[in-house]
């Protein structure tokens, strides 16, 4: 016999003013539950209403019940005068960091009150501390979004407190001076999209070309047999028809009768006579149009691939430093940028004597921000060594999860790449599809660059980044060719 149903319905009915958590996140419990104003059932549906409220883009009701009417009415002109709502629209996470936020400044009103300040000036001293803490909050989450873009993700996984100590280093300081440089470089931005092979594009790649065939009407014989009836060939069968040469004994016997006569004349009339059918077939040779494929004579480029992980190579020797050390920072940074505003993978290289390099993935994340701060905030000096960064970076794109990245290599081009290492390279680019993308800081190509890079991105005017007011003195970055065409070599020989 099933159990009675009236201790389960009671147990609903107790707890159904509790749902609230069920929909609310497991960061909200603690601050709603343990908390000193006003009653928990007002205080859990209040709380949600308000989250739901932020995401969408409003401020809280002063009419919701908790906190009370006149805590309400101040906390809506905090809101309002904060412009919160703006904010956190459509952002769960910074919604659910700002309520966090103010449970606790207002469940300091009962020690302010504790500590000898009178019930209104204890109101009045917890949103007050709510709009400045947030009004300093919002001048940095806004600092963040200008350099990095959207980072509702950061907030939410990242420790506030944490993210604060590097928002406030001055190693930040400098990545914010850097994305201000970003903007003289805007073809800085399109060289960065372009890296990564996991998606095709609808722009042609002049440098990935395939064999083409393209479709023509050709006229191509065809034998043809065709049926000639009513010529003496082949019997075949028994018809009705006028023809009486053909016909059958039985209907020529008609014509001896002398009244069954009328009926075979009336047959030959109406073409009813019974006849042999006979045909012959005829074999003839026609042409047909009939589509054809040919080989084009040039090779059709094929569809550019974008997107995926970049691998960037940066180069931190002395010779950088500079104007060229500050193109080669705000490199990194849009590289982080790029793949945080696509959400792709980047890994920094950075190099620069034997054995000095130093790996950094440099994700938006908490640990990412202080890698990049980190890298931001230091100078270069130091020798120059390309063979370790490479070889490291076509250990990663050997792997699974970085086979469709490509390689960004930002220098001055002062490095020679030994015969293995550029022999590597060039196997990574066939067997693989690698593409490595150069951006150069100097004022020419070098050999050791040119092995290299597919392609070479030149920044003129690097020098002006360091403080000086002067335009390049090098009317091209082709020296080298130009004025010594036979010292560039690919690796199979000829001259470029």
């Amino acid at each position: 016999m099933p159990p009675p149903a009236v201790p389960s319905l009671l147990a609903e009915r107790l707890e159904a003013p509790l749902s609230p958590l069920d929909r609310l996140p497991r960061t909200l419990w603690l601050g709603t539950l343990a908390h000193s104003h006003g009653p928990l059932v007002p205080r859990l549906a209040a709380v949600e209403r308000l989250r739901a409220a932020l995401v969408a883009g409003r401020g809280p009701d002063a009419d919701a019940g908790w906190p009370d009417h006149r805590l309400a009415r101040g906390l809506a002109a905090t809101f309002g005068s904060l412009e919160l709502p703006r904010h956190c629209a459509g952002d769960e996470a910074l919604a659910d960091l700002v309520l966090r936020s103010l449970l606790w400044h207002l469940d300091r009103i009962p020690d302010l009150v504790d500590r000898g300040s009178s019930e209104e000036a204890a109101r009045a001293g917890a949103l007050a501390a709510f709009a400045a803490d947030w009004s300093e909050r919002f001048g940095e989450i806004d600092e963040l979004a200008q350099v990095l873009g959207p980072v509702g993700d950061l907030l939410k996984s990242a420790r506030w407190d944490l993210l604060r100590g590097v928002l406030r280093s001055t190693g930040w300081q400098e990545v914010v001076r850097i994305r201000g440089l970003l903007e003289r470089l805007p073809d800085l931005s399109r060289v960065i999209r372009r890296l990564g092979r996991a998606r095709p594009t609808d722009d042609p790649d002049h440098g990935r070309a395939a064999p083409a065939r393209e479709r023509e009407a050709a006229l191509r014989p065809e034998r043809r047999t065709a049926r000639v009836p009513d010529v003496p060939g082949e019997t075949r069968g028994v018809c009705r028809s006028g023809r009486v040469a053909r016909m059958l004994p039985a209907e020529a016997m008609l014509l001896r009768h002398p009244r069954l006569r009328l009926v075979w004349h009336a047959r030959h009339a109406e073409r009813t006579l019974l006849t042999y059918e006979d045909d012959d077939r005829v074999d003839d040779l026609v042409l047909r149009e009939a589509p054809a494929w040919r080989e084009r004579t040039t090779p059709v480029p094929e569809r550019r691939l974008e997107l995926g992980p970049m691998l960037v190579c940066v180069d931190t020797s002395g010779s950088m430093q500079g104007g060229a050390e500050q193109v080669a920072k705000a490199v990194v940074l849009e590289a982080v940028r790029t793949a945080h505003a696509q959400r792709r993978a980047c890994h920094v290289f950075a190099f620069s004597g034997p054995g000095e390099v130093v790996d950094m993935p440099l994700a938006v994340d908490a640990g990412g921000l202080e890698r990049l701060t980190r890298f931001m905030g230091q100078s270069f000096r130091g020798g120059t060594d390309i063979g370790a960064p490479l070889g490291r970076a076509l250990e990663m794109i050997g792997t699974e999860a970085w086979q469709l990245a490509d390689l960004l290599l930002a220098s001055d081009g002062e490095f020679g790449a030994t015969p293995e290492v550029a022999a590597a390279v060039t196997r990574a680019k066939g067997e693989r599809g690698l593409r490595v993308q150069a951006v150069l800081i100097g004022d020419r190509e070098t050999i050791g660059l040119l092995e290299l890079a597919d392609d070479v991105f030149w920044v003129r005017d690097w020098r002006r980044f360091g403080g000086w007011d002067a335009a390049s003195p090098v009317h091209s970055k082709s020296l080298t060719a130009t004025y010594f065409p036979g010292a560039l070599r690919t690796p199979h020989g000829p001259a470029r």
